[in-house]
C-alpha cells in the first residue's frame, strides 16, 4: 500500500514524498467509556491502517488529499487554522497541525496524501488513525522529538478542540503505542502502559470483529450527554473522576446519589467496567484467555442496560454469537452502532459467522462485515 500511496502523492503534487507512514485502527477488548473518567482501558491495534505520504513545506501552506474522499486537493494556510472552522474530513489532519503549532512546535506546512483501510463509522477509531499518522509524519519531518504518548495527547486535543468531539485519550494512544501480539493496558489518568501478551491463535482461539454497518458519529450529542452525566456523578460524589470510586464502595456511592437515576446508571457502568478491565488483565497474565469470555458478556450487558448505548444490531450479534457457541461477545467502541467483538474457538468461527449473517438477513438488517482481529503494530514509518 505504501508504494501506491507514494505514487499517487507524486501524481498529485509533482514530486516524491519525503516519507510514508502508517497508523492503525483499534479494537477495544474491554474498558468502554472509562477513558474520559480517568479509568482503565485495554485496546489492541488492528492490521487495518491509515497511510500517509507526506512532504514538508516551509511556506505556511498545508495541502490535503484523501484517496477515500471524492474531492480535489484542499489547500489551507497554517496561520489561519482555527478550532471548529472545518466540518469536513480535513478537520482531522488540519487539527493535528493546529495542535502541534499551539503547543509551540514549528510546523510550517506540508503536502499530505492519505489512504485508509480502517472502516469508517465502525467504532474502530478511523479518525484517531488519521490523526496519529499525520502527527507521526510531522514529528519525523520537523524533528520534534515527541514520543508516542505525547503525540496521542496532541491528537486528542485536536479532536476535542479543533474537531469538537469530546473523545478520551484511548484511541489515539492505542494507535500510537500498541505492539503486535499484545493488548495495551492503559491507565488513562497517568498514561502508564503495560503490554499484555494476547496471542489467541496459539491457544486455538480467534477474536472476530462484526461491523454492523450501522454508522455513528462521536461529535453528535449522545456521546457528549454520557460524558456530562459522568462528570455530574463525580461532582455529586465529591471526587475528581469516577475512577476514584472504589469498586468495593460502589453500592454506598450509588445510595448517595439518591433519585439521580440516570447518573446512577452511568456511575455503575464506569466503576464496574474499570473492575472488568483489571479482571481481564489478571486472567490474560495468568494464561487463561478463555476465561475472559464471561467478562466480555458482562461488559455488553452494562453498556446495553446502564450506559444505554447499544442498538438492536449490536444486541443481535452478541445474542446470536453466544447462542452459537461463542465464549464471549460484546459491543466495542462508542456505541449507537459500529462493531461487536466475538471470542470463539477456532473451530466454531465459521458456524458463528454464518449464524450472525442469517440472523441479520432474517431481521432484514444490512448484512454485517466480519473479519478476524489480529493484534498488530502501532504507528510506524514505512519508508
Amino acid at each position: 500500500m505504501s508504494e501506491t500511496v507514494a505514487a499517487r502523492f507524486e501524481q498529485l503534487y509533482g514530486a516524491a514524498p519525503h516519507g510514508v507512514w502508517a497508523a492503525p485502527g483499534r479494537v477495544n477488548l474491554i474498558g468502554e467509556h472509562t477513558d474520559y473518567n480517568d479509568g482503565f482501558v485495554m485496546p489492541f491495534a488492528l492490521p487495518h491502517t491509515a497511510v500517509a505520504a507526506v512532504a514538508r513545506r516551509d511556506d505556511g501552506v498545508l495541502r490535503l488529499h484523501s484517496a477515500d474522499v471524492d474531492t480535489p486537493v484542499v489547500e489551507l494556510t497554517v496561520d489561519a487554522l482555527a478550532p471548529e472552522s472545518d466540518k469536513n474530513w480535513t478537520a482531522y489532519p488540519a487539527g493535528v497541525v493546529w495542535a502541534l503549532r499551539e503547543a509551540g512546535h514549528p510546523v510550517t506546512g506540508a503536502d499530505i496524501h492519505l489512504s485508509s483501510t480502517v472502516p469508517s463509522g465502525a467504532g474502530l477509531s478511523s479518525s484517531a488513525a488519521l490523526e496519529v499518522v499525520v502527527a507521526l509524519a510531522l514529528n519525523d519531518l520537523f524533528s520534534l522529538g515527541l514520543r508516542g504518548w505525547q503525540l496521542a495527547r496532541l491528537c486528542q486535543r485536536a479532536e476535542n478542540v479543533y474537531v469538537g468531539a469530546p473523545v478520551g485519550i484511548m484511541d489515539q494512544t492505542a494507535s500510537a503505542c500498541c505492539e503486535a501480539g499484545h493488548a495495551l493496558f492503559l491507565d488513562t489518568r497517568d498514561l502508564s502502559q503495560r503490554q499484555i501478551p494476547f496471542d489467541l491463535a496459539a491457544r486455538g482461539l480467534r477474536l472476530l470483529v462484526v461491523d454492523t454497518q450501522v454508522k455513528h458519529s462521536h461529535s453528535e450529542g449522545e456521546y457528549g450527554k454520557r460524558r456530562a452525566g459522568c462528570e455530574k456523578g463525580a461532582a455529586l460524589l465529591g471526587v475528581d473522576a469516577l475512577r476514584d470510586i472504589p469498586y468495593a464502595e460502589l453500592d454506598a456511592a450509588l445510595a448517595r446519589l439518591g433519585d439521580e437515576e440516570e447518573v446512577r446508571r452511568l456511575v455503575r457502568h464506569v466503576v464496574t467496567e474499570d473492575e472488568r478491565v483489571e479482571r481481564v488483565v489478571s486472567l490474560l497474565e495468568s494464561g487463561d484467555p478463555r476465561a475472559i469470555g464471561p467478562v466480555l458478556v458482562e461488559g455488553h450487558a452494562s453498556l446495553r442496560d446502564d450506559f444505554r448505548i447499544s442498538c438492536p444490531e449490536l444486541d443481535l450479534v452478541v445474542d446470536t454469537a453466544l447462542a452459537s457457541g461463542a465464549l464471549g461477545a460484546r459491543m466495542t467502541g462508542g456505541g449507537f452502532g459500529g462493531s461487536a467483538i466475538v471470542l470463539a474457538e477456532t473451530a466454531d468461527v465459521e458456524g458463528i459467522t454464518k449464524a450472525v449473517e442469517e440472523a441479520f438477513a432474517t431481521a432484514r438488517f444490512t448484512a454485517p462485515r466480519t473479519f478476524e482481529a489480529v493484534p498488530s503494530a502501532g504507528a510506524r514509518r514505512l519508508r
